[in-house]
């Protein structure tokens, strides 16, 4: 964990930028897979380990934004739960951890939370994604599971997402370290693919890379049905002409996440139309990278990754008419149906548990209704110290190629003939995490090779 001034002077900043009334935090408890003994592996609430820097089960925490006072609320453990699970923080442990003024008993939680309800004053507490904070929640509040989203606090959700939005130097610090590991994940697989390879193997070794050291930000993406943008079996056998597309990322041992996208060639080269097609998804990445500045609205850049797409693919003979009208249309979405990318940080998706549209829309940028441009989790102006996915993509979708023919959608811009000689070349991914910089960006980490023939370099030749 960082020195728990960290986490008291981020308190302080959350303090400042509210009005008054309680916070409630309420950190994540075990959840068990089969029975109460037997539990999944903890993740620890990324709001809470941002604020209080406890990565232990079981823990909650109050803020008095009138008074000031922070305080934790958890149990000592007993001699039993030593016993079966070896050393675990105490209450004093805790309080040194997150500098909290005091630290009490959990079971005196209740108690100060229906004292300030009574008082008529504001409780303010985040959405809950897990069952056991909802049902904890409702005992505490009287708040019913089914309206914890609807009635969590909009003020504390833009307070946190304005804070957090923004990385310090020892957040990008942890950010690089999880980037230079989940290359390791995907130079591990660059090694071992070949014809006959499984994808069950070559993802339980790149996953291996990362669990040596401290772990996956998420459950890894390594397919040959890269159509598929975020399948999550393994069951393919690779064959010769295939590609991979291998979307993963490991965490820092603070929790902070990468996350990287490849594209290889199963045996060692592309062909010309692969070639072609991974040749337009790195030209419109670069374009989108060159773009990202401090002021420059995301959206932007995701519609100059479009339409540099579209030129792309115009240049083959895929589409045609005029480009910036056919990105307007959203014609380009039939081979891209989804967004740029994301912001990244203490989780692959940052803060998307508060919700997406808070954390990347505004109150006069909201969410486009057109198809593809609707998964767009990012499209407001960029600042200096966001951290961004950027990964444009193609993608030969087999359904939404045959839905779309048959209806011969915005033909004006779509030569479904020439989409029929393409449409078994599966897909393709580029993603880079990047470091929004006060004069522009900086790709987080050691480069990872990226052109076909620095792949094609680092791939197994059959």
């Amino acid at each position: 964990m960082f020195a728990s001034e960290v986490y008291q002077e981020r308190r302080s900043r959350l303090k400042k930028s509210m009005s008054n009334g309680l916070v409630l935090f309420f950190g994540n408890q075990e959840s068990p897979m089969s029975y109460p003994d037997t539990v999944y592996p903890f993740v620890q609430d990324a709001n809470f380990l941002y604020f209080w820097g406890l990565d232990s089960p079981g823990f909650a925490a109050l803020i008095d934004l009138d008074s000031g006072a922070e305080t934790i609320f958890g149990k000592n453990p007993t001699v039993e739960q030593i016993l079966w699970g070896g050393p675990q923080p105490d209450l004093a442990d805790a309080q040194a951890v997150c500098g909290a003024e005091k630290a009490l008993d959990r079971d005196k939680l209740d108690g100060l939370v229906k004292q300030a309800m009574d008082q008529g004053r504001k409780v303010h507490f985040l959405p809950q994604y897990r069952g056991e904070n909802r049902i904890w929640l409702q005992e505490l509040t009287g708040i019913s599971p089914g309206q914890s989203g609807q009635k969590a606090s909009t003020e504390l959700i833009r307070a946190i997402v304005a804070l957090r939005e923004i990385k310090t130097a020892d957040e990008v610090a942890e950010l690089e370290k999880a980037v230079d590991l989940t290359a390791q994940m995907v130079f591990q697989t660059m090694r071992d693919i070949k014809p006959g390879y499984t994808e069950k193997e070559a993802a339980a070794r790149a996953v291996c890379t990362a669990q040596l050291e401290s772990g996956t930000s998420f459950p890894i993406i390594l397919t040959t049905q890269g159509y598929y943008m975020h399948i999550r079996g393994h069951e393919n056998v690779m064959r010769a002409g295939d590609v991979v597309i291998q979307d993963c990322g490991a965490e820092s041992q603070l929790h902070y996440a990468g996350d990287i996208t490849r594209t290889l060639p199963v045996s060692g080269r592309f062909s010309e139309a692969q070639k072609a097609l991974y040749n337009i998804v790195l030209k419109a990445q670069l374009a989108a990278i060159e773009a990202m500045a401090p002021g420059v609205e995301f959206r932007k850049v995701h519609k100059l990754a479009a339409l540099v797409t579209v030129k792309g693919l115009q240049e083959l003979g895929i589409m045609h008419g005029d480009a910036e009208e056919a990105v307007a249309l959203g014609a380009h979405a039939l081979f891209w149906p989804a967004g740029l990318g994301h912001m990244i940080g203490l989780g692959v998706h940052d803060m998307e548990e508060l919700g997406e549209d808070y954390v990347g829309y505004t109150g006069t940028i909201k969410r486009s209704i057109q198809f593809g441009t609707d998964r767009l989790r990012m499209a407001k102006p960029l600042k200096s110290g966001m951290v961004m996915t950027v990964e444009p993509g193609l993608y030969f979708v087999p359904g939404l190629i045959k839905l779309w023919s048959g209806e011969r959608r915005l033909s004006q811009f779509i030569n479904y003939d020439m989409v029929d000689k393409y449409k078994d070349l599966a897909g393709y991914r580029i993603e880079d995490d990047v470091l929004v910089t006060d004069t522009g960006y900086r790709v987080l980490g050691k480069p990872i090779p990226k052109t076909a023939a620095q792949v094609e370099e680092l791939c197994h030749e059959s």
